[in-house]
């Protein structure tokens, strides 16, 4: 991390862009307060192509072993409500 103040900031830029893009954190400051942080930008997805289809089956493994609590079927819904009433 870098810190540096407007007056050199303005004179710098191109010299911080570039710290910026090989991964450094630069701050300015202002009367010794800091006012901006430049951060890269990230380019790489935060989660992998496989990570999101191991993720997609592992739901798809729960949702199958899912049973509903009460009857399936309309017929049997029907019969239910009827019986409660």
């Amino acid at each position: 991390m870098q810190s540096v103040g407007i007056y050199e900031a303005k004179t710098r830029f191109s010299a911080l862009i570039e710290l910026v893009e090989q991964g450094e954190e630069v701050r300015i400051t202002r009367h010794g307060k800091e006012v901006v942080r430049m951060l890269p930008v990230r380019r790489r997805p935060v989660i992998s192509d496989e990570q999101i289809a191991r993720e997609l089956g592992q739901m798809d493994a729960l949702h199958a072993s899912i049973q509903p609590a009460g009857p399936s079927t309309v017929k049997a819904l029907r019969h239910t409500g009827r019986s409660a009433a």
